[in-house]
């Protein structure tokens, strides 16, 4: 069970939200990532979402900092080896977050006979539980109802009008929330696996002993031979004029929301504004989504991103790209966001989805001896920080800001530090998803990846409406694309857009990282029909793209056939 907890993804790569309050004024929150990076609630390319109930409110005053991190890294000496086995500590394992990452090196710590304490100063479970992956999906789904229901003629059936109890939705998301928590993360269930959970904000006094200050200003030290930290992040907010006096969602305080706005306006069109804008318009909000960038969703593959934000548009969503918000003021119950040449956007409300940073402050890493920079905890590629013996994995790093990667940091950490066995992090077979209708999902190089490299590939494709089971269902706005090498079928990346892309998109993962080729998947019997048969289809186009008019001749004259010789064009699906 502790190899494998809720997988977010992201986040989203990872714009994420704004935060209430300037960053680095407040103590470091002791959680884990997001169980999900992305960039998106759960996707990632972030992305990924911080823990905490904060209710809608504003953005404190005064200037708007990133972090108190140094932008180079700080540097400090080791700790003697020799000391770490004289010692004597109250554990062996001592976990500081209890989100994704934290539940993870905690559970498979104790699994593995290590006297285990873990730190948490909100509830357990941390963004994914709380403010992320299990709200956002939640959300997503009962929008998608409603847009079922409106549309139900492509099926055949009548349109139906729906009328929304927004409240009622809000506390459907809240409910599943809270079972999703008693059913995975509350403390009584680590507890009984004689983890000893403790409730306070975390900071070293030493490379092992570890500060806990409750919330009733009682404190405590602990020590442990091993440290892993997976502290998590937070959402960043943009230095933008006015936004400390204007009232702002985040995620923190999306899915506390009790009244609909009528318009919503978006800052930043990564994965989790990309699912934010599709759910509230869906459920009948104005909707309109702001980015710097010429595109959205800049981590994914640019001819689905645009497919998608064509779907996304189709359905109400207005895009300002392009844009540098450089002021927001408030009067009565409107906002008025300043976008340069593209002109004032006016909304009720306003969601920051603008990127996150790592929480470093207020671990007192100084203290420990343990390097960092501005992004993150620096360690190597088995989650190593500068002190051998404390490791770090999940957001608190600044790298691959999904659930998926913080569970899998937590156990690489942890098979280095109690095993002994080297063990590295797979930073090539990092699949993400955006978990909107239809979905897109993402693993390893995109084409300008491999151009950049001077890499040989071709790209094989196959559409959505030439997939039988995706006619059935009327989901046939998509494709999968796969880079591969054209004489082996060696996959390089791939991308999917359209239904269930986040379960396809583990297939090529599985594929990439064990060497299967597109010969292997085409050669394997998928069963029909199920969207898993795109898998084989866009392999098959491997084996048409080898076909050669010149062998067709040849059997031609050897065995006597007498039909056409077929030659196919690079583009053509067969």
């Amino acid at each position: 069970m502790f190899f494998e907890t809720k997988a977010l993804g992201p986040t989203a790569l990872s714009p994420v939200w704004g935060h209430e309050r300037p960053v680095g004024t407040s103590p470091v929150r002791t959680t884990g990532g997001s169980r999900g990076l992305r960039p998106s609630f759960c996707s990632g390319r972030s992305p990924a979402w911080p823990v905490g109930r904060v209710t809608r409110g504003r953005v404190s005053g005064g200037p708007v900092v990133t972090t108190e991190a140094p932008s180079s890294t700080v540097h400090h000496p080791e700790v003697s080896s020799s000391s770490l086995v004289s010692m004597t500590t109250d554990y062996d394992v001592l976990v500081i977050g209890g989100g994704a990452g934290g539940l993870s090196a905690a559970g498979i710590a104790t699994n593995l006979g290590a006297k285990t304490a873990m730190i948490e100063r909100d509830a357990l479970g941390g963004d994914c539980t709380w403010t992320g992956c299990v709200p956002s999906k939640t959300l997503l789904k009962a929008a998608t109802v409603v847009h079922q229901a409106r549309t139900a003629s492509k099926y055949g059936l009548t349109d139906q009008s729906v009328d929304v109890d927004f409240g009622g939705v809000m506390d459907h998301v809240r409910q599943v929330r809270q079972e999703v928590y008693e059913e995975a993360d509350a403390p009584e269930i680590f507890e009984d696996l004689d983890i000893d959970v403790r409730e306070g904000d975390a900071h070293f006094i030493d490379a092992h002993t570890v500060g806990v200050e409750r919330a009733d200003g009682s404190t405590e030290q602990v020590t442990g031979r091993y440290v892993i930290v997976a502290a998590g992040a937070r959402p960043l907010v943009p230095p933008i004029e006015g936004l400390g006096e204007v009232d702002v969602l985040t995620n923190e305080s999306l899915f506390e929301l009790e009244e609909q706005p009528e318009r919503l306006a978006i800052v930043g069109g990564g994965p989790i504004g990309t699912e934010m804008a599709q759910a509230f318009a869906r459920l009948g909000t104005e909707v309109v989504v702001l980015d710097m960038a010429d595109r959205i969703l800049s981590n994914d593959d640019a001819e689905l991103a645009a497919t998608l934000r064509e779907t996304l548009e189709e359905e109400g969503v207005e895009y300002v790209l392009g844009a540098q918000v450089e002021k927001v003021a408030q009067s009565g119950g409107t906002i008025t966001i300043s976008a340069g040449e593209q002109g004032p956007v006016e909304a009720d409300a306003l969601l920051l989805a603008t990127g996150r940073t790592a929480n470093v402050d207020g671990l007192h890493l100084d203290a420990a001896g343990i390097d960092y920079t501005r992004q993150g905890i620096t360690v190597d590629d088995r989650c190593r920080t500068s002190q051998g013996h404390v490791y770090a994995v999940g957001d608190v790093t600044g790298r691959y800001q999904f659930t998926h990667m913080s569970n899998h940091m937590a156990k690489v950490a942890v098979t280095n530090a109690l095993l002994k066995v080297p063990s590295k992090i797979d930073a090539d077979h990092v699949p993400w998803v955006t978990y909107t209708e239809p979905e897109l999902a993402h693993v390893g190089a995109h084409a300008a990846d491999l151009d950049e490299q001077g890499v040989s590939y071709e790209t094989y494709r196959f559409p959505y409406d030439q997939l039988d089971r995706a006619i059935t269902e009327s989901e046939t706005t998509g494709q999968i694309k796969v880079h591969a090498t054209s004489l082996t079928g060696k996959i390089l990346g791939a991308s999917v857009l359209g239904e269930r892309a986040g379960e396809l998109i583990t297939a090529f993962t599985i594929a990439m990282r064990n060497g299967v080729t597109l010969r292997n998947i085409g050669d394997t019997i998928h069963p029909y029909p199920a969207y898993g048969e795109g898998v084989r289809r866009v392999a098959d186009q491997w084996y048409v793209q080898k076909q050669s008019p010149t062998v067709t001749k040849m059997l031609q004259t050897v065995f006597g056939y007498r039909g056409p010789v077929l030659k196919y064009g690079p583009d053509e699906i067969v």
